[in-house]
C-alpha cells in the first residue's frame, strides 16, 4: 500500500436519533464517538486492532487531550464524514487532526492526542515499533 493513500482516512456515519439532543442536533459530544470511530476503524484498516494490540502486548490507547471547534450542526439522518491524518508521533502518543463534514461542508474539526499506555498501570508506554513506523511515514 502506498502511503500516500494511506495519509487521510474517511469514515461515514449517519446521524441516528440517539445522536441528538432535545433540540433535533447531533449533541457536541457525540462528535468524538464519531471520531473515535474513525481512529479505530483507520487503525485497523492498517493491520493494528487495538483488542489484539492489548493482549498481545499489554497496550492500549487512552485519549490525552483534545481542542474542538463546533461550526455548524448536524441533524438527525445526516450522513457525516469523518476525516482523519497523523499530525505528529511521539515516543508513546499520536495527534490526529479530525474534521465532521457534511458533503464537504466543515460542521466540527479537532486535535486530539492519543497516548500509548500500560493496560494496568495505565503509565505511557512505548508504541509498537511497526504501528510508530508506519504512522510516522505518513504523518503530515
Amino acid at each position: 500500500m502506498s502511503p500516500y493513500l494511506l495519509s487521510e482516512s474517511t469514515l461515514d456515519v449517519r446521524v441516528y436519533y440517539e445522536d441528538t439532543d432535545a433540540g433535533g442536533i447531533v449533541f457536541y459530544a457525540n462528535y468524538l464517538k464519531f471520531m473515535e470511530r474513525g481512529r479505530t476503524e483507520w487503525l485497523r484498516a492498517l493491520g493494528f486492532d487495538q483488542s489484539r494490540l492489548t493482549r498481545e502486548s499489554g497496550h492500549l490507547f487512552v485519549v490525552a487531550g483534545l481542542d474542538m471547534s463546533y461550526r455548524k450542526p448536524a441533524r438527525l439522518d445526516d450522513v457525516l464524514t469523518i476525516r482523519s491524518r497523523v499530525t505528529r508521533v511521539r515516543r508513546a502518543s499520536i495527534h490526529f487532526a479530525q474534521r465532521a463534514e457534511r458533503s464537504g461542508e466543515l460542521l466540527a474539526e479537532g486535535n486530539i492526542q492519543v497516548c500509548c499506555v500500560d493496560a494496568i498501570s495505565l503509565r505511557p508506554a512505548e508504541l509498537p515499533p511497526e504501528l510508530r513506523a508506519l504512522l510516522e511515514s505518513i504523518q503530515g
